[in-house]
């Protein structure tokens, strides 16, 4: 057979160069960084430094098409490129320029270029591919009554985009979505150019100008209404809210600029180019601290069952993760204590501020109750892996309350003012970093100027929970444990906080398990919630 096209030929001849060069590597396999509890989340061989993501969507029901560019550093010589990807469908894949083949390997995708990629080279790497929103229930893309929105947290985000799917590899992002018109589409970020309508389509354009991790990656498209405000120093804040509830949520949405003024007051300087709230028609049980934009479910600002003070500080423990967990991220999934200990301990104070619920009260609690959940959920910075398939799991009351515990019996040791130091050092000497416990135990020592290794050793470590510096009444938290508190239910009965009026303040899923939010109707469990 005669070729006729020089395109043609030179397309069978790229092919068949692939496949050589696959035939004499071995197979491919999923690879993974060695997190102690997502062993096989994140890939070694390459620093990713940002990603370009263009998504269409037609519905909620439907696959999205999508086009991830990576660029990258390799560290090391690749005869193939890993990158965590499940749930779509793989059209086309480049590196450097160059088709490349690929194949899917567990929740890998595994790249095999032309030519090796040299070590401390660049990587490009461009794939082309579908994007599934239909029966995800372990995170990624969820669907909201007008549309979509994101949910990445812990390991979900290569359900959505090739990536390299580990908070220890942040990248700033772009963002171009391209939804019908009458929808509109945001994302973290700023919107760096206007909207530009195609036909029946319209194209928005965002980025990011501080790194990210992959977890905290937001798209949201609906019927949504964009409201723009002032926050502190000129700050732009930007809330997304259901176009048809603008109104009803404004009051809520004026509290931010003084959400953000009062942990300014506490940390320093808010840490990125905006902020706002995403207020989702979803039922997800939970809230999401996605970096600048953070995710709700609009049945908390409803009114029915949750007062106004534990709404708020429901918000004010998001907010506090924009320094805790998003400008500061952890370097392991076993620092998450770090995260949800600090947004927890600034949730708490709020209230404590509000004169609605005692931080000496909740604290207290806590300590009843922290044996329990150590024995549940591992100590605070070495939790128990969730089980297969339920990664959500990981976020148990001891990564919350038992955690913020641990900042409680932190400053009852060194003083108040010393502890002040140690959260504003944190925020600042790592921001749009990555830090661990070992670099806040040094941080800490450092700021108090004694070694406080051994101190916070069993806080961290321990499966019992240490007596609390200034509180010889709180030396027994196992004797207390079966005894409720003034005002509370006793354990397995009340969540964390206080119960609203009808609702737990956080609870299980239809499922059973610990929910990452606030209760259904009705259900309670122990200790913290995933907010």
């Amino acid at each position: 057979m005669q070729l006729s096209s020089p395109r043609l030929r030179a397309a069978l001849l790229a092919a068949a160069s692939l496949t050589l060069v696959a035939a004499v590597l071995p197979p491919p396999k999923p690879l993974g960084i060695g997190d102690r509890l997502f062993p096989e989340l994140g890939n070694p061989g390459y620093d990713v430094l940002s990603y370009d993501l263009s998504f269409t969507y037609k519905d909620n029901k439907s696959p999205l098409d999508a086009v991830t560019v990576i660029d990258a550093r390799a560290t090391a010589q690749l005869e193939r490129v890993n990158l965590d990807f499940t749930h779509g469908k793989v059209a086309s894949a480049e590196v450097n320029g160059e088709p490349a083949g690929f194949e899917s390997v567990g929740e890998d995708l595994v790249l095999t270029p032309r030519r090796a990629v040299a070590d401390g080279g660049p990587l490009r790497i461009t794939v082309r591919h579908t994007s599934d929103p239909r029966g995800r229930r372990d995170g990624g893309w969820v669907p909201t009554e007008d549309g979509l929105a994101m949910a990445n947290q812990a390991d979900a985000a290569h359900r959505v985009f090739p990536c390299n799917d580990h908070p220890a590899d942040k990248a700033v992002f772009t963002f171009r979505i391209t939804a019908p018109a009458g929808l509109t589409a945001v994302a973290n970020g700023l919107q760096v150019a206007p909207a530009r309508r195609t036909g029946p389509s319209t194209t928005w354009t965002y980025r990011t100008r501080h790194p990210m991790a992959t977890e905290l990656a937001q798209v949201s498209v609906g019927r949504s209404a964009v409201v723009h405000g002032t926050g502190p120093h000129g700050l732009p804040l930007r809330d997304v809210v259901p176009a048809a509830d603008r109104q009803r949520l404004d009051p809520w949405l004026k509290k931010t600029a003084g959400h953000i003024e009062w942990m300014e007051e506490r940390v320093g300087r808010y840490p990125f180019e905006n902020y706002g709230v995403l207020i989702a028609q979803a039922t997800t049980g939970f809230e999401l601290e996605t970096q600048t934009l953070s995710l709700f479910e609009s049945s908390l600002f409803s009114g029915d069952g949750y007062p106004e003070w534990y709404v708020e500080s429901v918000m004010v423990h998001e907010l506090a993760h924009q320094w805790f967990g998003d400008s500061v991220t952890p370097r392991t999934w076993s620092d998450l204590w770090l995260n949800e200990g600090h947004a927890t301990w600034y949730e708490a104070l709020y209230a404590d501020g509000l004169g609605k619920y005692s931080l000496e009260r909740r604290m207290r609690e806590a300590y009843q109750r922290s044996d329990q959940w150590r024995a549940a959920g591992g100590p605070p910075a070495a939790p128990k892996a969730a089980a297969p398939g339920e990664k959500i799991g990981l976020f148990r009351p001891v990564v919350y309350d038992g955690s913020a515990l641990i900042l409680y019996a932190l400053r009852q040791e060194i003083g108040a003012r010393a502890f002040d130091r140690i959260e504003r050092r944190w925020v600042a000497q790592y921001r749009d970093g990555i830090a661990g416990t070992a670099d806040f135990v040094r941080l800490a020592s450092q700021e108090a100027g004694r070694d406080l290794g051994a101190f916070l050793e069993p806080w961290l470590y321990g499966a019992k929970t240490p007596p609390m510096p200034g509180h010889p009444e709180w030396s027994a938290p196992a004797a207390a444990a079966g005894k409720a508190a003034p005002g509370r239910a006793a354990p397995g009965k009340a969540a964390q906080g206080k119960t609203a009026p009808g609702k737990a303040a956080q609870g299980k899923t239809a499922q059973g398990k610990a929910a990452p939010g606030k209760a259904a109707p009705g259900k309670s469990v122990p200790g913290g919630k995933r907010v």
